[in-house]
């Protein structure tokens, strides 16, 4: 049997939707008798009768509705290879919504969409970030609202498209004046004895060391609460306080400070990137959810690559 022809499939299927061979034939510019005879054909290539006439039009016949289901899976796909070819060549185009958590975003994120936008490929692409908390992101996703989200792995992330961004851990961090600052380390509990400078209540941070006191039975006292991590660091450089913040945020930070890890297990935590399934993504959407993925696995490379380092050297 000779390979089918995509075009007499594309025919046939308009044919089914139709139910009409002179409108088929006017949506594919032929004449009835064409349309016609390439259905015959069809039929003589398949050895079954795929099309029967009734009061209500032409409608396929048991055959027809087997080859319907599979002419139509075999042309979405060569649909979705010329599409995907046609990006490699002229660039992807699209709108790219992100929805991030504030440790996120005053983290490497920025860079990194810099970095996914800086390839001439994506230059067709534009990608826009909104600061939520992890709840907001996950009900966004779901609801369709937005295409891809960063959150912590904490969250509720059941049902969508989950890889891991970037790891870190809580450090407190204090002035050297402080009680803890000949301390090389401390527990979340430690801190709880002095004035903390917080971010905003709406922050994934700030409520989960929020809730993180609770759990102790005390409640956190907070002297500031201001928005950016530098406002916080003067805060701290002042003698206002504390602060206990991501050391994500603090990477590129000297200015004298101490900075002591939380020994807490809660304190190390994992960002992920999540999405629905990556079928039901846009291909912009598809490509960056791909870019941060790949930063996400050379971050974890990273991680425990410095995590043999220290085993071996203890």
């Amino acid at each position: 049997m000779r390979d089918l022809d995509l075009s007499n499939l594309r025919l046939f299927v308009t044919v089914c939707a139709t139910r009409s061979l002179a409108q088929a034939g006017a949506q594919h510019h032929l004449v009835g008798s064409a349309v016609s005879k390439r259905m015959q054909q069809l039929e003589a290539q398949l050895g079954s009768v795929l099309l029967a006439r009734h009061r209500r039009g032409v409608l396929p016949t048991a055959a027809g509705e087997v080859l319907l289901g599979h002419a139509k899976a075999i042309l979405e796909r060569a649909d979705s290879a010329v599409q995907e070819l046609s990006g490699l060549s002229s660039g992807i185009k699209g709108e790219v919504r992100i929805m991030a958590t504030l440790s996120a975003i005053l983290g490497q994120l920025p860079d990194d969409i810099a970095d996914f936008l800086a390839d001439p490929t994506h230059r067709q692409i534009d990608v826009s970030v909104t600061e939520c908390n992890g709840r907001e992101i996950v009900r966004s996703l779901r609801s369709g609202q937005t295409a891809v989200g960063l959150c912590w792995d904490r969250e509720a992330l059941d049902g969508l498209h989950v890889r891991p961004y970037m790891q870190d851990r809580l450090i407190a961090v204090v002035a050297p004046h402080s009680v803890l600052a000949h301390r090389s380390q401390c527990s979340f509990e430690d801190t709880l004895d002095f004035d903390h400078i917080g971010m905003p209540a709406s922050t994934a941070l700030r409520q989960s060391l929020d809730q993180a006191a609770v759990h102790l039975g005390r409640v956190i006292r907070y002297r500031m609460n201001v928005t950016t991590i530098d406002s916080v660091l003067r805060g701290v450089r002042a003698g206002l306080g504390l602060a206990v913040v991501p050391d994500s945020l603090l990477r590129n930070v000297s200015d004298g400070l101490r900075y002591l890890p939380l020994i807490d297990s809660w304190a190390r935590r994992q960002l992920v990137v999540c999405s629905r399934p990556p079928q039901e993504l846009s291909p912009a959407s598809q490509l960056l959810v791909q870019h941060l993925e790949a930063v996400g696995l050379r971050d974890l490379a990273a991680t425990t690559s410095k995590s043999s380092v220290g085993l071996q050297q203890s």
